[in-house]
């Protein structure tokens, strides 16, 4: 009797993979083998618990960058590749991009003299983002992203950023990490919900991002 062939991983399996509190990687760039991923402890950010440096207020107040939102998805997953090891290999790169083309994953880009310099994209289900990466060809790129990405996932209804894992990089920003049965309780929640990623239109000025966000740290 000859074995079924393993379905084909689609973007839609990996929706439906998110919604139960799983996600995708790869060992490598080159390794073909994808597998699913439930961790323990989950890296998550209260989104009224972002913390904005005052170094990074300062770096936002002087400027000299552009914000972009999905005017490069595909560069900014490329960008989060580009190192020495990574999780992202092609059929990663290919279902994410599948995910963008649906409306379902999103970036947001940090641009210097209209060079891509940084930036970090996600998956959106229900009130839910799930972030997967970022990268910085520039001091503090990846950090900007992040602010105006929070900013936007406040002002569009979002109630989950998910991160994954937790980093000492994400806990200086607020980030904390909670056990699987209470992340999958905060899962549930979101997936009821209603976020929409485009709704807040624009990027905002920095000074009023940074007012919306509170005072800084």
């Amino acid at each position: 009797m000859s074995s079924r062939p393993e379905p084909r991983l689609t973007p839609e399996l990996l929706l439906h993979g998110y919604a139960q509190g799983v996600f995708p990687m790869a060992e490598g760039r080159d390794d073909p083998e994808i597998f699913w991923v439930d961790p323990r402890q989950r890296g998550v950010l209260p989104l009224d618990g972002f913390r904005i440096s005052r170094s990074l207020a300062r770096r936002m107040r002087r400027g000299g960058f552009e914000i972009v939102i999905d005017g490069d998805f595909e560069g900014v997953v490329a960008g989060c590749a580009d190192r020495a090891e990574t999780w992202i290999n092609d059929e990663i790169f290919s279902l994410y991009a599948g995910l963008h083309r649906l409306g379902f994953a999103h970036s947001v880009e940090i641009r210097h003299e209209g060079e891509l310099t940084g930036g970090i994209y996600g998956v959106t289900l229900g009130a839910a983002f799930f972030g997967e990466s970022m990268f910085s060809r520039r001091t503090d790129a990846s950090k900007l992203a992040m602010v105006w990405l929070v900013d936007r996932l406040r002002l569009g209804g979002f109630t989950l950023f998910d991160a994954q894992f937790l980093t000492p990089h994400l806990a200086s920003l607020g980030f904390v990490e909670t056990p699987r049965a209470r992340y999958r309780a905060a899962l549930a929640r979101a997936l009821e919900g209603r976020g929409d990623f485009l709704a807040p239109g624009p990027p905002a000025p920095a000074q009023e991002v940074l007012q919306r966000n509170g005072q800084t740290s």
